[in-house]
């Protein structure tokens, strides 16, 4: 069982917000979080993560029954009932908000914002083809969070980063959501792909990831990280660079590994830079 609720958030996906949710709280911290700290910010980040992939599957069973990728979900064969998923989705969040209490008022007080960012994301794509950016939002919100955790205060530099994990995000869901453009236009959802087609989302993903690596180095040069982090904003812009050529439009066969791999390589690389940076 414990599986199948792996299975229903995605767990694998964690790879993508928590390591930057670490380099702000790395760069926040001069690279001295306190134990105590940055086992509550791991325990938020799970709260957080789990309620919104759990209200997400939710919410969506009807759409993703009648999907061909996403049929086999265990919210749409039964294997998670209802109720159970109400419940994990409440647990979740429950434990988003008491470890957003033993980090600092601020945190605390700011916790239902990023509840209310996570839930609204799952309606966006009844409505408006622009939900990826929502869903970057929601995202970049972690690192912003993770330096209000451990300092009790917003810094232009965290403000940064977030919105670097924003574009990031937002440009590689555009490709993600390439696959299921034709699904989405039958059941009445909204997506890039689904308005704009394969061509126009590509250039969209690529401008949001060349912002993305402009963000990258206003956060450096804002959180006065050293050299090797400057190496690694390279490394990842390579990856990034990787990732597009991955992805045509004449053929999407690569387009999981691109999705799930380089993005995985991208934000791992970015915590092992910060790391060397600091320490």
């Amino acid at each position: 069982m414990v599986r199948k609720y792996l299975e229903l958030i995605k767990f694998s996906h964690t790879v993508f917000a928590l390591p930057f949710a670490l380099v702000a709280v790395l760069a926040a911290t001069g690279g001295s979080p306190t134990w105590h700290d940055l086992f509550w910010v791991i325990v938020a980040m799970a709260g957080a993560r789990s309620g919104a992939m759990g209200f997400n599957r939710l919410i969506d069973r009807k759409f993703d029954a009648a999907n061909p990728r996403t049929q086999n979900r265990p919210s749409v064969t039964g294997e998670i009932s209802v109720q159970a998923m109400t419940w994990f989705v409440v647990a979740s969040y429950g434990l988003l908000v008491f470890a957003a209490y033993q980090l600092n008022s601020l945190a605390f007080w700011l916790s239902p914002v990023a509840i209310g960012l996570t839930l609204f994301y799952s309606y966006t794509k009844r409505f408006t083809p622009y939900a990826h950016l929502f869903l970057g939002l929601a995202i970049g919100a972690a690192p912003v969070a993770a330096w209000i955790a451990v300092t009790g205060t917003i810094a232009p530099a965290a403000l940064v980063l977030g919105l670097s994990v924003l574009c990031w995000i937002a440009g590689f869901d555009i490709l993600y959501a390439l696959q299921d453009r034709d699904v989405d236009r039958q059941q009445g959802l909204h997506s890039i792909p689904a308005r704009f087609g394969v061509s126009t989302s590509l250039v969209f993903s690529r401008v949001l990831h060349f912002l993305t690596v402009g963000l990258w180095f206003f956060f450096y040069d804002l959180a006065q990280l050293g050299g090797w982090f400057f190496f690694g904003i390279l490394v990842c812009t390579t990856l990034l660079i990787w990732e597009h050529r991955l992805v045509r439009e004449d053929d999407l066969s690569q387009l999981n590994m691109a999705f799930f791999n380089m993005n995985g390589y991208i934000s791992v690389t970015m915590l092992v830079f910060t790391i060397l940076a600091i320490w």
